[in-house]
């Protein structure tokens, strides 16, 4: 057998993206939290790119640092070493570049679903007549908008974090990061929601980082997989996902097993890295 027919499906299965420019580029990053008894290095000379109109997953084990990562992408934390760019430039929470969708929807009980999808351009002073308009197209297009006047405790979990995902999107972030947004979800809700997100973003155009402990959302919903180590982070390997249509159509896919089995073992082989 020679080594082409040693390789797994998802080894020999490349996909050829015709991405655009780099929207998020981090280079030998580390960094450092500072305690009163004691310092925790949660990452350590990690480096990648995310090029436009791509979609790509973080996995790595529990506690490794992979929301660390994206807090500095979000420019809510400094790196302690390295550089961290997005569209050019260091990350700023004010700069309105990325969009940051957490496991929890937070919204308030108080405001209608359309009045929370406005909060965050209100917030940023960005809410105008044009962005009012998209905001509800967006609620629109998510299925949605005959939800606007309902509050957020009359809506399935489900609907409220596609409630999130348009506050979210509002403003049209440079880069959309998602911290396990399907998390809280019963299984089924997480499938359904999975795909109607995967859909929503790839339609978009927009950019996307999602974390998740989960491979087999990682590869149905992703372009690239990054798995890092276990604590402090790095990146083991990265692993362009070769399957088409939507996370439905993956997961039905004969290559699926493929690359879990790939994404499995490195996470495997990643036990042994040293703290």
């Amino acid at each position: 057998m020679n080594e082409e027919e040693k390789r797994t499906g998802a080894e020999r299965t490349q996909p050829r993206f015709d991405l655009g420019e780099s929207v998020a580029k981090l280079t030998d990053v580390s960094l450092v939290y500072h305690g009163i008894k004691q310092e925790t290095e949660a990452v350590r000379n990690c480096s990648f790119e995310v090029k436009k109109g791509e979609f790509t997953a973080l996995v790595g084990p529990s506690g490794c640092g992979k929301t660390s990562v994206l807090s500095m992408l979000a420019g809510i934390v400094k790196p302690s070493s390295g550089s961290v760019l997005v569209s050019g430039k260091p990350p700023d929470p004010r700069d309105n570049l990325t969009g940051y969708m957490l496991q929890r929807d937070h919204l308030l009980d108080w405001r209608t679903i359309e009045d929370n999808v406005l909060l965050g351009l209100e917030v940023k002073g960005l809410l105008s007549d044009e962005t009012r308009a998209y905001a509800l197209e967006l609620l629109d297009k998510c299925a949605l908008s005959a939800f606007a006047r309902h509050y957020p405790r009359q809506l399935s979990g489900g609907m409220r974090q596609k409630a999130a995902l348009v506050r979210t999107l509002a403003f049209s972030p440079e880069l959309l990061l998602l911290d396990e947004p399907f998390s809280a979800l019963d299984y089924q809700t997480r499938l359904l929601l999975s795909g109607e997100v995967h859909s929503i973003i790839k339609r978009g155009g927009y950019t996307a980082v999602l974390v998740t402990h989960d491979i087999s959302e990682a590869i149905a919903m992703s372009d690239r997989i990054i798995v890092f180590s276990s604590r402090p982070a790095h990146v083991r390997r990265e692993i362009e996902v070769g399957l088409s249509g939507g996370p439905m159509e993956r997961r039905a896919s004969p290559g699926f097993n493929d690359y879990f089995d790939l994404v499995w073992s490195e996470l495997e082989g990643g036990k042994g890295d040293a703290h």
